[in-house]
């Protein structure tokens, strides 16, 4: 189904690496099979992909795939998935690459998440703002949140208090795309396409950025996975009583 209404109805997602720094949780399972609130990153990922119409997933994987083939195999839900194991680590932007030619519908567009990102925003309005802009690729952004306290502190070195883990006025990559299927043949064989692809994307024009206005985080380390398994549940309660 085409047209500039149309739903979005693919999908690649990027489960490779080794995610060292999610160990011991990933010595047995790849980052993406890691639990969160008693459940994979990659379901979450899948049922919000389906929620908005998303038919058809690829998930290009390396480490551990075995595991990541065993549980999509497990998996009863409408999202069908394909799995593309790479022979030799390619970076994100072969992956990417990598994972769109198992797409079947080679001409239309397809979101791209990163497997390690747990997100709920608007797919349609983000794809509707990607349409309205008429680029070539379009990355969600998130509002970055410090790690660090910061200190309020007047100019003459008085200080007023302080605040934990803040928002700043910054935006960072969210790990969540939407491609127009040409801008494949841009990614690189093998490589990162943020030090590629976007920036030569950027400098003609053809890529935008879409601020997130919902939840996001990123799974990096296990700190992120004991915060997140805490959040998860507290967001849940929340949307269901509103």
């Amino acid at each position: 189904m085409s047209g500039p209404n149309a739903p979005v109805n693919q999908a690649v997602i990027l489960a490779g690496g080794q995610a060292t720094r999610l160990r011991p949780y990933t010595d047995t399972r790849p980052k993406a099979m890691v639990e969160v609130a008693d459940r994979p990153i990659i379901d979450y990922q899948l049922e919000w992909l389906a929620d908005y119409g998303v038919e058809h997933v690829v998930v290009s994987c390396g480490y551990k795939a075995e595991v990541l083939r065993e549980h999509l195999e497990g998996r009863s839900t409408g999202v069908e998935t394909t799995l593309l194991v790479e022979d030799e680590p390619l970076g994100r932007g072969g992956a990417l690459r990598y994972a769109a030619s198992g797409l079947r519908e080679s001409a239309e567009p397809y979101y791209a998440l990163n497997g390690d990102v747990l997100t709920w925003f608007p797919l349609d309005e983000f794809t509707a703002f990607h349409r309205g802009k008429g680029g070539m690729a379009t990355l969600a952004l998130a509002q970055y949140q410090t790690s660090w306290g910061i200190v309020d502190v007047t100019d003459d070195g008085a200080i007023e208090g302080f605040t934990q883990s803040p928002m700043l006025p910054f935006w960072i990559n969210a790990g969540v795309y939407l491609f127009e299927h040409p801008a494949t043949e841009l990614l690189p064989a093998k490589g990162d396409h943020e030090s590629t692809t976007f920036p030569d994307l950027a400098a003609e024009g053809r890529l935008f950025g879409y601020r997130i206005d919902g939840f996001w985080r990123g799974v990096d380390t296990v700190k992120d996975v004991k915060e997140a398994s805490e959040e998860i549940p507290a967001l849940r309660a929340s949307r269901q009583a509103g």
